[in-house]
């Protein structure tokens, strides 16, 4: 009899799959490409800084033409970037695009792998990064990867130096070279080794690029013609890489596809040159392993006797190429073919295998329902000897003949010590630029490794074989049809506060709302508030009582004291009382098509903002744009904002607001900003004042932003700390109605402004000078003009990230710009 083996869901055959969608299913075509990739060994790991750097193109080809096991290794999830399709930013924008990487590697058939690195926004050189980010903590991360992949070559998306354009880009590519020659050395992070070995991969390339109008592609350069038609997956890998480089929808990057001879181009940076081919020197075939010469021989009788109209006619031969793998030792290629091996098994039966809650939450210490599953979709003889929840064993001795679904209907005790929904990266607080992470075997991973999972033992055709899956949330979308999801495991209650910051201007006192949710059954206790000096909070205290699925409303006054300075910042945390236990955990859901929802408990605090602040006027047209909190947050310090449509932009009513807002890259993203421009013009000229926040200087919907022309460019001042020199101390926005001073620019995060104006006209008064270390000075942040009656602004100061984090000044600031002193 055969040991036991342990087979992941599949997610060996397409790499990098999430764990939460439903169990795939292979056609006759996709089964004989499997069959050429188990001929196949050979591997190359690509390298880069962010989610939707990497060459999609390339890695379809590498993983789906030439079958090589491939791997994109992002050093960031992407959290600095801008979100195109909601306002998620920072760590949830990092989970939106871990997912839309998941879903990209879903389709090129790559996997997918990360460092600790935190993406802090824009940096304009590698000094810049690495003061954010632990070089030495990166290369152990990219070391690691290395160590466990074991990639015959390595291939960077960006040179080492500042042609890559981005700080970020340049570091990704020191990281790789200095991690090629470190996965190598015993001596380096010698701790990884009771885990791993070292590894020398054969060659460090550089794939280089022609986009943006930069090309760095020369003479001499190895090529290799990626533009090739794919007839069992009736795609050529232009077309494939379009579908997986339009998974990245944050960001607006769904693209075109290529179809016809298209080449990529690699410069040696470590090892020798290829000459033939991007893994010329290495033995891809069976004979790289000791005593694979006979598995490769029934290898290719399994390819060459396949039937697409009958897969389980291969069962036999894929059955003597396991227990070949079986005999030899344990090594890398032979656990990595192993695993293919089985899943092709289970392929080729058409074996359907899962197990799904009812419930889309649950809660450690309470009972679950959960269907389990088993199909032999073949006529392969197949016995389910067990089934078991952990170490509960729920059936066994079960026969499973062809097309005869087994259901096991269960209810189970959750753990108590199971761990609650959290990404391992966020489950820990972490300095700005790398997150904190203990266990060193989660490093790397996409994700967590699920926490409730079912365990099958089977006998197929005689043979033990042991599949593992997670326990997922099952339901049906009247519209969208079966939906698989992720289970989430969740505290008992949550609380959600309605304002993540709240703003004291001037002290006084504000109603903290907070929405508690049940997630289990007999919920009861009280809630109530931590809060640091200087604050009182009338009740102390409020009981709940609630059932599964309840949620209530409680709302507590707190109050700033009278002795409180201004323009300071604290934190204040919620805290229930439940079963003699306290939970301090808000919950946030994202939920997009593109990805499998996303649910984590992060801590439900919210900043106490103190702020002498003063107002001019109160009701505020804002016409949204793309990842956009400033309206909330100008709601929280006591204004009116009403969401601007066409009907009102175009119906001849603007003249009742104080002030109208345009959201940021609203010109890059709404296409009726074209013909709503006029009537906003109109606006200002009769009095109105308008602020327009910053747009990328590609893509504009109309040239003509403001009431005088100016252009944009792609600089910006990246330090959030840089000097800001006022250029005009007599303008009214310095003054009225708030006196800015420069502590009003202390305390911003992440940058200060992106994409400033240039060539601007001379009507308009530039308020502000600043720039990077090194640089010279910019002063396109803030344009202000007289036009007409009334006053026109436009900003490339990034307060679409300074108001939601709370910064005192940057509040103060705003205000004043959207005040007119009459």
């Amino acid at each position: 009899m055969f040991k036991k083996i342990v087979v992941w869901a599949f997610i060996g055959l397409i790499g990098g799959k999430a764990l939460a969608q439903q169990p795939t299913v292979y056609n006759a075509a996709d089964i004989r490409l499997q069959l050429h990739k188990l001929d196949t060994l050979g591997s190359v790991l690509y390298f880069a800084a962010h989610p939707d750097d990497e060459n999609t193109r390339l890695l379809a080809f590498l993983a789906k033409g030439k079958l090589y096991r491939t791997g994109y290794m992002a050093l960031t999830r992407g959290d600095g970037g801008q979100n195109l399709i909601g306002n998620e930013q920072a760590a949830l924008l990092g989970l939106i695009r871990t997912q839309e990487l998941l879903a990209a590697r879903r389709t090129d058939g790559a996997e997918q792998f990360f460092s600790r690195a935190n993406d802090f926004g824009f940096s304009k050189n590698p000094d810049e990064t690495f003061t954010f980010w632990d070089r030495q903590q990166l290369l152990a991360d990219a070391v690691w990867v290395i160590r466990n992949f074991q990639p015959d070559v390595i291939i960077c998306r960006f040179p080492a130096d500042s042609r890559a354009g981005h700080g970020h880009h340049t570091a990704s590519a020191m990281i790789a070279a200095e991690a090629f020659t470190a996965a190598a050395d015993p001596s380096r992070f010698p701790e990884q080794l009771q885990y791993v070995k070292p590894w020398q991969a054969k060659r460090l390339l550089w794939n280089t690029y022609n986009f943006n109008n930069r090309n760095a592609a020369t003479d001499g350069e190895f090529t290799v013609n990626v533009g090739v038609f794919n007839p069992l997956l009736g795609k050529g890998f232009g077309e494939i890489a379009a579908q997986s480089r339009s998974m990245h929808k944050s960001q607006g990057f769904g693209v075109a596809a290529t179809r016809g001879e298209s080449f990529e181009y690699f410069q040696p940076i470590k090892g020798d040159a290829p000459k033939e081919g991007l893994l010329d020197g290495v033995n891809t075939g069976w004979s790289r392993v000791e005593g694979g010469a006979a598995i490769g021989k029934l290898v290719d009788k399994a390819i060459s006797n396949y039937k697409d109209e009958d897969p389980a006619a291969s069962v036999p031969t894929l059955m003597a190429i396991r227990k070949a793998l079986l005999a030899l030792p344990k090594g890398y290629w032979q656990q990595q073919k192993l695993k293919e091996t089985e899943q092709l098994i289970l392929a080729c039966t058409g074996t359907w295998l899962e197990a799904t809650s009812n419930l889309p939450t649950v809660v450690p210490g309470h009972e679950m329902t959960v269907n389990v599953q088993a199909l032999n979709r073949s006529r392969v003889p197949m016995q389910l000897e067990s089934v078991a929840i952990g170490d509960n064993k729920l059936a066994q001795g079960k026969s499973l003949d062809q097309d005869q679904p087994l259901n096991i209907p269960v209810k189970e005790n959750i753990p108590q010590n199971t761990l609650t929904t959290q990404p391992y990266w966020l489950a820990l607080p972490h300095p700005l630029g790398m997150y904190t992470i203990t266990d060193q075997q989660l490093v790397g991973r996409p994700e967590n490794v699920p926490p409730l999972q079912v365990t099958w033992k089977l006998t197929v055709d005689g043979e033990d074989l042991t599949v593992t899956r997670p326990i997922q949330y099952k339901h049906t979308d009247p519209v969208k049809g079966e939906i698989y999801q992720p289970l989430v495991v969740a505290p008992p209650i949550t609380g959600n506060l309605d304002n993540r910051v709240i703003i004291f201007a001037n002290g006084g006192t504000q109603p903290v709302t907070i929405k508690l949710a049940a997630h289990t059954d007999g919920v009861k206790g009280n809630v109530s508030l931590r809060l640091p000096k200087g604050f009182t909070v009338a009740p102390a205290s409020i009981p709940f009582d609630l059932k599964s699925g309840d949620e209530s409303q409680v709302t507590f006054n707190v109050t700033a004291t009278a002795t409180r300075s201004t323009n300071t910042v604290d934190t204040m945390t919620v805290v229930m009382n439940t079963g003699g236990q306290d939970y301090t955990q808000g919950i946030t859901k994202i939920n997009y098509d593109h990805i499998p929802d996303i649910t984590l408990f992060p801590e439900a605090t919210a900043k106490l903002v103190s702020v002498d602040l003063k107002h001019n006027g109160r009701h505020l047209g804002y016409i949204p744009g793309a990842g956009d909190m400033v309206a909330a947050s100008l709601k929280a310090v006591g204004y009116d904002v009403t969401q601007l449509d066409e009907k009102d932009i175009l119906g001849g009513h603007l003249q009742q607001y104080d002030a109208i807002i345009v959201g940021v890259r609203a010109y890059n993203m709404q296409p009726r900003m074209k013909f709503w421009q006029p009537a906003l013009m109109e606006y200002v000229k009769n009095g109105g004042t308008m602020l327009v926040q910053y747009n990328t200087n590609g893509q504009l919907v109309t040239p003509e932003i403001g009431p005088y022309p100016f252009s944009l460019s792609n600089a910006r001042v990246t330090d959030e700390t840089a000097k800001v020199t006022v250029l005009h101390p007599e303008n009214d926005a310095l003054h009225y109605p708030n006196e800015i001073t420069p502590a009003d620019f202390d305390g911003w995060v992440q940058e200060r402004g992106l994409y400033f104006t240039t060539n601007v006209d001379e009507h308009y008064t530039r308020l502000f000078a600043m720039h990077d270390k090194g640089e010279s000075d910019l002063d396109g942040s803030t344009l202000v003009t007289r036009y007409g009656k009334g006053k026109y602004v436009y900003t490339s100061l990034d307060f679409f990230r300074e108001l939601p984090a709370g910064v005192p000044g940057a509040y103060r600031l705003f205000v004043n710009l959207i005040s007119t002193k009459q």
